[in-house]
């Protein structure tokens, strides 16, 4: 019994989720800065296409380029994810009277998250951004603070 409840335990996997757990912390600040290194890589992108127009086979604009493109795919995920887990654990049904847009502002910010994962657009960068700070504005009044709008970039 003790082998397998020691193989059991080896082979047990950490998990990174954020929250379904009794912490009670949540804060949409976390998308905010996703967001924001999505706008970032995004604007970087486009200003590298720019400004490289006769080189772009060379080594050193396909691993820049490639690695713009992936810290934003990551970003937008980690956004997606932040975001999920505050419409889906941090607001509850008492919330959706006060904003009954709730759930459609959640949807398009996510459908964003994704739009800016496979695109290189600095629209949905920016109609991203403008959903996390409605979405940020939202969050507080729920909890009766007028916390401002602060970008970190």
């Amino acid at each position: 019994m003790r082998r397998l409840t020691k193989a059991i335990i080896n082979n047990l996997k950490t998990a990174d989720a954020h929250c379904d757990g009794p912490c009670g912390v949540y804060d949409p600040a976390s998308a905010r800065i996703a967001g924001e290194a999505v706008q970032s890589m995004t604007k970087k992108m486009l200003e590298l296409d720019q400004n490289h127009k006769d080189d772009y086979n060379s080594a050193a604009y396909i691993n820049t380029m490639s690695r713009y493109a992936a810290i934003k795919e990551e970003e937008a995920q980690k956004c997606k994810d932040e975001l999920l887990v505050l419409w889906t654990d941090f607001f509850k049904p008492q919330h959706l009277e006060n904003y009954p847009n709730l759930h459609e502002t959640f949807w398009k910010a996510a459908k964003l998250c994704s739009a800016c994962k496979v695109e290189v657009s600095s629209e949905h960068a920016k109609e991203l951004m403008d959903s996390i700070e409605e979405i940020h504005n939202i969050f507080w009044a729920t909890k009766g603070k007028d916390i401002p709008w602060i970008r970190a970039s």
